[in-house]
């Protein structure tokens, strides 16, 4: 189980890389409190300057683990929460690379990441009514502010699968690149952010997070009591169910 999520540390870059691919990366209770974890070493190691989180080249993360997911207990519930938290306030810079499945929390951690490059054969879904469940993350604030509100209805509702190509243009990825180049190009843009002045660094992106702050931590509060109350209601529970028949 430990070798679910690994982690390197090289020239002021910390990288964590979802390692799961049997699962195509989907999230259990483990991965999400090693992730929490890592991020608040990053957080608290002077040396790191700016952090990476990735899968390989096929593959990103499918959302939550299903199964895992309804045999948590409602504590283990909350360590989704505690990720969401953690990103919120997370005050260094984060570079996601994206290739293969992006699905639900898959997507919307991508929210809270200050660049985002996706290969090709990224695929995008948020997936949560479709699962008699409401968005998370801070999404439901974050997509209308890049796509308004019609737009974020059509991804978040109706659930569609959206591209690579589409996601750039939603503003949620900087760049695509074919999945042979994404974790190099990646890589080369998170080693040119670490050696930048690092306190310019954060403190430019302090301002640039400021004014959405409080607002996002109330969002992401609310969606969450709301998706613990839709989680426990019998169409979810039977939605749910329905995979594993």
């Amino acid at each position: 189980m430990n070798n679910l999520i690994l982690t390197n540390e090289s020239q002021g870059v910390f990288t964590i890389t979802l390692n799961r691919f049997d699962k195509k990366n989907a999230l259990n209770s483990s991965m999400y409190r090693q992730l929490c974890e890592n991020l608040n070493y990053a957080s608290n190691t002077d040396t790191i300057h700016c952090v990476v989180i990735r899968g390989n080249e096929h593959c990103f993360c499918a959302g939550n683990d299903l199964q895992d997911f309804i045999a948590s207990s409602k504590d283990e519930e909350l360590v989704a929460a505690s990720l969401i938290n953690v990103l919120i306030n997370f005050s260094k810079p984060l570079v996601a690379a994206v290739a293969g499945a992006a699905v639900g929390i898959g997507t919307t951690l991508l929210l809270h990441c200050d660049m985002v490059f996706a290969a090709t054969n990224s695929k995008f879904k948020l997936p949560f009514t479709q699962l008699g469940l409401c968005p998370e993350a801070g999404s439901s604030l974050l997509i209308p502010q890049l796509v308004g509100h019609n737009k974020a209805f059509e991804l978040m509702v109706l659930g569609q699968t959206f591209t690579a190509e589409q996601a750039c243009q939603f503003g949620i990825v900087n760049q695509v690149s074919s999945p042979e180049e994404l974790l190099a190009l990646t890589e080369k843009t998170a080693m040119a952010i670490a050696q930048l002045p690092h306190d310019a660094v954060l403190t430019s992106k302090k301002l640039l997070r400021q004014s959405n702050k409080l607002l996002l931590e109330q969002v992401a509060s609310n969606e969450i009591n709301d998706f613990s109350r839709l989680v426990n209601t019998p169409e979810c529970k039977s939605i749910l169910a329905q995979f594993f028949k």
